[in-house]
């Protein structure tokens, strides 16, 4: 079971960094691709939403399928929690990168036309007045991306990926050790509430208003 636990907490902690990292990217193309921002550029903005909405909209048990020749690639395996980790991270950037855009579009036009006016360089717009003003949504947002994972851990264990959905359906469901599922499912709530309470609490440190 502690194994498993930790299998858990590396596949959705290696997950939610480059999902934050990617996601962020992605989503903030979007907003500076769109109609009327610093890159407006509508056929790339056509690209980049599509890709996006491709793969978000796959289910995350076919995209694993689907992602079955990358993950051999560069694993050469499809078995153990590192192969979960491409199908996690290209399920769940798409969705925090929409996520991203929304937090992105909250921010208030003035501000970024006064640092415009100011003579800001994008790139400076970009670190000191998007990014920070956006902050808390992000924070907020990766919050429910991790905890999405979690649940996406879960199913990959099923297929062999490890974990705690690996435990209590190898051990729990297929042996009838209800005791086993119920553990790891109690295991599965705690990382939950854990991470909606630390994004909370980071979310309210962040937020200005």
């Amino acid at each position: 079971m502690w194994q498993a636990t930790l299998e858990t907490l590396y596949m959705t902690g290696i997950s939610v960094l480059i999902t934050f990292v990617l996601g962020i990217i992605l989503g903030m193309l979007l907003f500076l691709t769109s109609p009327g921002n610093l890159w407006a550029n509508k056929p790339i903005n056509l690209v980049i939403s599509a890709i996006v909405n491709i793969f978000r909209s796959i289910p995350f048990i076919i995209l694993i399928v689907l992602l079955i020749p990358l993950t051999m690639l560069i694993f050469q395996t499809m078995i153990g929690e590192n192969a979960a980790l491409p199908a996690l991270i290209i399920g769940s950037a798409p969705f925090y990168a929409r996520m991203v855009e929304i937090g992105l579009r909250e921010i208030d036009k003035g501000v970024i036309e006064a640092a415009k006016s100011m003579g800001a360089t994008t790139r400076t717009i970009i670190w000191k007045v998007l990014l920070p003003e956006s902050m808390p949504a992000l924070v907020s947002g990766i919050t429910v991306t991790a905890i999405a994972l979690v649940s996406y851990t879960a199913m990959a264990g099923v297929i062999g990926a490890g974990g705690l959905g690996n435990l209590a359906y190898l051990q729990g469901f297929q042996r009838g050790n209800n005791d086993v599922t119920l553990v790891a499912t109690i295991i599965i709530l705690v990382i939950v509430f854990a991470i909606q309470f630390i994004g909370d609490f980071i979310t309210s440190k962040l937020d200005k208003r």
